[in-house]
C-alpha cells in the first residue's frame, strides 16, 4: 500500500479522534465512526461539544466529499457496514481504568472486534489509544485475527502512534505537535510514518517498534504525575510548617535547573490514568513499581486534604459545619475546557457533603448533564449573589473566575481556599 491509496476509518470521535478525522479528511477519504449515534448527529449538524474541533475545517472536509465525487473528504457514521470501504483504521477510543485502578481494555477490544469483522488483506490498523507496552500485539491483534480470520503480519498489519491531544490547548494542536509513529514491520512503519507526516507541520519520531511507542506514551504522563506528586507532597509539608508552597517554588525556581512544577489536583484522561497502565505491565512481569504508585497515592490524597483543610478553617472561623453552604468554582479537570474526565473536584465535594455541608458547584464550561451522569453531582446554573457561603474553593482557574468578587465573600466571612493560585493573596486563607 502507498499512502495516497489510504482510505481511512477513524474509530472513536472524541477529543482525539475528531481532530484527526478532520485533518485527514482534507486530503484523504475518511470515515469518522462512533458507536454513539447522538455524537454522529451532533457532528452532522456541524457542532462539537468538546470544543476541540476545527469547525470550519470539518465543513471543508465534508464538502470535499461531494466535490470529489466521494473519492476524498469526510463523512460520519455509526454503521459498521460502512467501514468496509476503508483499508486503514485508526483507533482512538478511550482506555480508562476500573474501580480497582486496573486497565479497562473493553473499549479498545470492542473496537478491534468491529474492525476485525470488516478487515481485508493488506489493511493496516493503527492504534492511538493509550495502552501498556505490548498491548497492541498481545491483546488487540488476537481479537483482529479471531474476527477477520486473517494472519497478523501476513494478511494485515498494525501500527501504533500515541495520541498527544491536550484538551483546551489552542497552541499545541494536532498538526503542530511531533508524533511518535511505529509499525509491525519496517515497511509498515514507513507507511504509518509517511501517513502522519502528510498532515503534520513538525514531523514525526519513528520508534524502533510498537512496544517502544506504547511505552513512550505511558512514560510521558507518568513522569508528569511523579513530578506533580513531589510538589503536592511539598504542599502538605509546607502546610504543616506554616509557609506558602508557591513562595518556596518561586525561591527555588531562581536556580537555573529547577523545574517549576506546581501542586494541584491531578485528573483528566492521561496523567491520572497512564501510570496505572505502566504499573500493570510492570506487575505482570514480577516487578512492583515503587515511585510510580507512590506518586499516584500522593496525588489521590490531595482532594481529601483540600476538603479537610477547608473544614478546619471553617471551624477556626466559628462556622457551623452541618448545613454550611460551600461554593466550589470549577469542576473540569483543567481550565478553559469542558473536559470533566477523572476530575478530582467531585472528590472534594463528596468529602464536604459527608460532613453535612451543602455544596454548590458552578462551572460555565462544564456540561451539567455530563456531570450528573458521570458523578451524580448537580451543577448550579448561576451563582445567587444573595446567598451566604461559609467557604469558597477556587478549584479551576477558568478565565471567567479571574474577575470573581472574592473580596465581597471574604468580607462576609467566607473561608477561601485557592487550589490554582490565581486568587489575590490577601483574600486567601489557604492554597496549595
Amino acid at each position: 500500500m502507498i499512502v495516497s491509496d489510504c482510505k481511512i476509518a477513524v474509530i472513536g470521535l472524541g477529543y482525539v479522534g475528531l481532530p484527526l478525522a478532520i485533518e485527514y479528511g482534507k486530503k484523504y477519504r475518511v470515515i469518522g465512526f462512533d458507536v454513539n449515534r447522538t455524537r454522529i448527529e451532533e457532528l452532522e449538524r456541524g457542532e462539537d461539544h468538546t470544543l476541540e474541533a476545527d469547525i470550519e475545517g470539518m465543513k471543508q472536509a465534508r464538502a470535499l466529499y461531494e466535490q470529489s465525487r466521494q473519492q476524498k473528504g469526510l463523512t460520519f457514521t455509526s454503521d459498521c457496514e460502512e467501514l468496509k470501504e476503508a483499508n486503514t483504521y485508526i483507533v482512538t477510543v478511550p482506555t480508562p481504568i476500573d474501580c480497582f485502578n486496573n486497565p479497562d481494555l473493553m473499549p479498545i477490544l470492542k473496537a478491534s472486534e468491529i474492525i476485525g469483522r470488516t478487515l481485508n488483506k493488506g489493511d493496516i490498523v493503527i492504534y492511538e489509544s493509550t495502552v501498556y507496552p505490548g498491548c497492541t500485539e498481545e491483546d488487540c491483534v488476537p481479537v483482529l485475527e479471531k474476527f477477520s480470520r486473517l494472519k497478523f503480519n501476513q494478511d494485515f498489519y498494525c501500527g501504533y502512534s500515541p495520541e498527544r491531544i491536550n484538551p483546551g490547548d489552542k497552541v499545541n494542536t494536532l498538526t503542530k505537535i511531533k508524533k511518535i509513529t511505529s509499525g509491525s514491520t519496517p515497511e509498515i512503519a514507513d507507511i504509518v510514518d509517511a501517513l502522519y507526516n502528510s498532515i503534520l507541520e513538525n514531523g514525526t519520531h519513528k520508534a524502533p517498534n510498537m512496544k517502544v511507542a506504547e511505552a513512550a506514551k505511558a512514560v510521558e504522563n507518568s513522569q508528569r504525575d511523579v513530578n506533580i506528586s513531589f510538589m503536592n507532597e511539598l504542599a502538605l509539608i509546607c502546610d504543616r510548617i506554616g509557609i506558602d508552597t508557591n513562595d518556596v517554588i518561586e525561591a527555588a525556581g531562581t536556580k537555573w535547573n529547577f523545574l517549576k512544577y506546581r501542586p494541584g489536583l491531578v485528573g483528566g484522561h492521561c496523567i491520572s490514568v497512564d501510570p496505572y497502565y505502566l504499573a500493570h505491565k510492570a506487575k505482570s512481569l514480577g516487578y512492583e513499581p515503587q515511585v510510580i504508585l507512590s506518586g499516584r497515592r500522593v496525588n489521590n490524597s490531595i482532594a481529601k486534604f483540600i476538603a479537610d483543610k477547608t473544614l478546619k478553617l471553617m471551624i477556626q472561623h466559628d462556622h457551623k459545619i452541618k448545613d454550611a453552604n460551600v461554593l466550589m468554582l470549577g469542576v473540569t479537570f483543567k481550565e478553559n475546557c469542558p473536559d470533566c474526565r477523572n476530575t478530582k473536584v467531585v472528590d472534594i465535594a463528596t468529602e464536604l457533603e459527608d460532613f453535612g455541608c451543602k455544596v454548590d458547584i458552578y462551572d460555565p464550561w462544564a456540561s451539567a448533564e455530563v456531570v450528573k451522569h458521570e458523578y451524580n453531582k448537580q451543577l448550579i446554573p448561576d451563582i445567587d449573589p444573595q446567598k451566604q457561603y461559609a467557604a469558597i474553593i477556587a478549584c479551576v482557574s477558568h478565565n471567567q473566575f479571574k474577575t470573581f468578587d472574592f473580596k465581597k465573600y471574604k468580607g462576609n466571612g467566607a473561608v477561601i481556599f485557592d487550589v490554582k493560585g490565581f486568587v489575590p493573596r490577601e483574600l486567601v486563607d489557604a492554597r496549595l
